[in-house]
């Protein structure tokens, strides 16, 4: 840390915003505290006695402290180090913390003998004011699906995300523009679990304040534009051996596919329904998860198919993985990648028998009659109802994540989805300038 003035500390909060603080860098090693009523907030600011908050026994302090060695260059200027914070409350992991519930998972896996490597794939929209104190996506009139240089990014933004990736340290597999205008995904390189989704939770706030220094924005939002695609937070993952074998893999098996492999897949489209609030938190999310888009609506897997949920694609060897597709381009990276692991975890060690896959084109004729909530309060009733994966994820986390308010102040301004229009605002007024 010698070689910083300070160092920007922060870490995922309930609503995946990236709350931390600027230590000087011969102070950082202490950590710092933080008021765990954070946790009882909402995008209004106004706070709710949620569990694990302290709220009314006195608002307490939980602990934010970090590895000297996790500190890398800030993208702000060359005197600001970057790490990620690890809460702790009275000695002990922060109950309602998403990064103590992803390191749970991971512990969970290394109890049966596995680590699970990671992949994430972000999907989000460059966005420019629209002359009227609100913004419109950014005009790239050339840009189509898989574009690259200046005809999907006339002023060299994404270029300028690569470079401070790379000089951040952070190991980006591509990027490249996605099927509608001004919309790019952005890959990160397979790692251990923690790493990736650390990784991804900071290279977020520095995509989207580089964006906002040239006057721009990078919403990440799953559906800000209803007559257009939505943006995705793609988890793929593989579980490797104590010697580094990926225990997906079976040479011997018809489709190369392992035991383990099967129990996942069957472990994911069963909690596929108490997954989805934990992956698609907000209530603007449930405009992306329907049928006919390529979203993981449907509780199913395929080989090499875009319209499931889970997707297996056809690499084989050390590159063969799983790909859930449920997330929402928004979601708390950590808690995502949290939940999928202990989706997956619970299917092995629940020895479950995997369904047959998705064969038929996922569009019209699926395989499933199991499918995501329609809307935000009755995916959290189905989370409530999966106790095996609220467990798992972390009981008081679980109870915390479902006190959320703003289902209610939503029905109370709104009146509910009825009225479309009046519906979207509310909903780009609430979550658009976090996300």
């Amino acid at each position: 840390m010698a070689d910083y003035d300070r160092i920007r500390v922060m870490w995922p909060d309930h609503l995946g915003l990236p709350r931390g603080k600027y230590l000087p860098a011969h102070l950082a090693d202490r950590g710092t505290n933080h008021c765990a009523s954070t946790f009882a907030l909402g995008y209004d600011r106004s706070l709710i006695p949620a569990p694990g908050t302290y709220l009314l026994e006195g608002l307490k302090d939980v602990h934010s402290s970090f590895s000297p060695g996790s500190v890398r260059p800030g993208w702000e200027d060359d005197r600001t180090g970057v790490a990620v914070g690890h809460l702790n409350l009275d000695g002990e992991p922060y109950s309602v913390s998403a990064r103590c519930a992803l390191e749970r998972a991971v512990g969970d896996w290394e109890a049966i003998g596995y680590q699970p490597k990671v992949g994430l794939e972000l999907e989000g929209y460059v966005l420019e004011p629209d002359g009227d104190g609100g913004w419109r996506r950014w005009s790239t009139p050339r840009s189509f699906v898989y574009a690259t240089g200046r005809l999907a990014d006339p002023t060299g933004l994404i270029d300028d995300i690569m470079t401070a990736a790379s000089s951040s340290g952070f190991a980006i597999e591509s990027i490249n523009a996605e099927f509608d205008e001004s919309q790019f995904e952005m890959t990160l390189v397979y790692d251990d679990a923690l790493k990736a989704a650390d990784d991804a939770f900071l290279f977020r706030v520095m995509a989207r304040e580089m964006a906002l220094e040239r006057g721009l924005d990078l919403t990440f939002l799953g559906k800000p534009f209803p007559e257009v695609s939505g943006s995705g937070l793609h988890v793929n993952f593989s579980v490797v051996d104590d010697s580094g074998a990926n225990i997906l893999v079976d040479d011997d098996a018809a489709d190369g596919l392992s035991v383990v492999a099967k129990q996942s897949l069957a472990g994911l489209c069963a909690h596929h329904q108490a997954m989805t609030p934990l992956l698609a938190p907000s209530i603007n999310a449930y405009r992306r998860l329907i049928p006919g888009e390529l979203t993981g609506y449907w509780a199913n897997w395929g080989y090499e198919h875009r319209c499931a949920a889970n997707r297996v694609p056809d690499d084989r060897g050390r590159s063969t993985r799983i790909e859930n597709r449920l997330g929402d381009g928004s979601a708390n990276i950590h808690l995502a990648v949290a939940a999928v692991l202990q989706a997956a975890r619970l299917g092995v060690v629940n020895e479950m028998d995997c369904p047959d896959p998705l064969t038929t084109d996922g569009f019209e004729e699926v395989n499933t009659d199991v499918c995501s909530a329609a809307d935000l309060s009755t995916a959290l009733d189905h989370l409530e109802a999966d106790t095996a994966l609220s467990t798992a994820v972390g009981s008081e986390l679980v109870d915390n994540f479902v006190a959320r308010a703003e289902w209610d102040r939503y029905i109370e301004a709104t009146g509910g989805p009825g009225d479309d229009a009046k519906s979207l605002a509310w909903e780009l007024n609430e979550y658009l300038m976090y996300h």
